[in-house]
């Protein structure tokens, strides 16, 4: 703040000057750290931005991006009006609302009982068979996903004809793939995403904590009035910022999991305009960038409709 100060003091653009050149000398170390995640953002995420015009144009290779001609909404009209796209954003909604409801709650929980425990060597063994799952590619996930819940062989499967019941065919039934989804990402990322939790945990004031406990309060009356509000601010922050992927689920995971049975329930946004964009004999650039562009939209508007509700109901916001 003194240094600010005197800056301002100094009215005169040459000493100005001075004083950035004396500020870059004393700290070209800081700057040099920043160097690399600054080109990082300017090369990969706004250079390409210029990219975005093609969803307004007729994108042909040869004339390029700037000669190509404009066409205005053409390409988000047929969208809008394409027969499959209450289907797409109707699946892309439910199943990642369906993942927000499962995913985010579990890792609180799970953060919370983990540090009620007093074993340390139970709660690191525990901390280590959560946090692996996270390291799985999402191709050997898919494989072990399958395995599990495969008719005959799968494990799931003989559990249920050991206490008595029918095979299920989880694989074969549309409508297991949405709970067949989410369940193995909850599983997967439980121990990873509450990493973040057990942190703040850890920063709650220990003195809370022991005046708690002379005041006769039980460790479950604790973790409600001490460590639940303290994570709280975090959590919310986390819910807002996932609240903005509203519409962008894991694209890999639901292609490897889609087949012809599942077609109904496991098309989404992302594998839609994978399929137009790219995999298509003649590829719509044009279309899949609008498409991507009308997800961004969707996403940009929940991610602030979301700070506001947060703004308006806690003192926890993003800005």
């Amino acid at each position: 703040m003194i240094r600010q100060k005197r800056t301002q003091k100094n009215y005169t653009p040459r000493s100005k000057l001075k004083v950035i050149q004396k500020e870059w000398y004393l700290n070209w170390q800081l700057y040099l750290l920043l160097f690399l995640p600054i080109s990082y953002f300017i090369l990969f995420k706004y250079v390409p931005i210029y990219g975005i015009q093609i969803a307004f144009k007729d994108f042909s290779i040869i004339d390029g991006v700037w000669g190509s001609p404009w066409v205005g909404f053409k390409h988000f009209i047929t969208f809008f009006t394409d027969y499959r796209f209450f289907n797409i954003i109707g699946n892309t909604f439910i199943l990642n609302i369906y993942q927000l409801i499962a995913s985010f709650p579990i890792p609180i929980l799970f953060a919370l009982s983990l540090n009620a425990v007093n074993c340390k060597g139970f709660k690191k063994t525990l901390q280590m068979i959560t946090y692996a799952p996270h390291f799985i590619s999402t191709v050997v996930m898919v494989g072990m996903v399958f395995i599990f819940f495969s008719t005959r062989t799968g494990l799931f499967n003989q559990l249920l004809v050991g206490v008595g019941f029918e095979e299920v065919d989880f694989i074969g039934t549309a409508s297991s793939f949405r709970h067949l989804y989410v369940w193995s990402g909850v599983w997967q990322s439980i121990g990873f995403n509450s990493i973040i939790y057990i942190a703040t945990l850890a920063g709650i004031d220990p003195t809370l904590h022991e005046a708690a406990i002379v005041d006769g309060a039980s460790k479950f009356k604790r973790l409600i009035h001490i460590d639940l509000p303290g994570i709280m601010p975090t959590a919310i922050v986390l819910l807002i910022l996932n609240s903005g992927k509203i519409l962008n689920l894991g694209f890999e995971k639901v292609l490897l999991m889609q087949n012809d049975v599942n077609m109904q329930y496991s098309e989404i946004i992302a594998t839609y305009v994978y399929k137009t964009g790219l995999k298509s004999f003649i590829p719509q650039f044009s279309y899949s960038t609008a498409i991507g562009l009308f997800q961004s939209l969707i996403g940009l508007i929940m991610i602030i409709s979301v700070n506001k509700l947060s703004q308006k109901f806690s003192e926890s916001s993003l800005w």
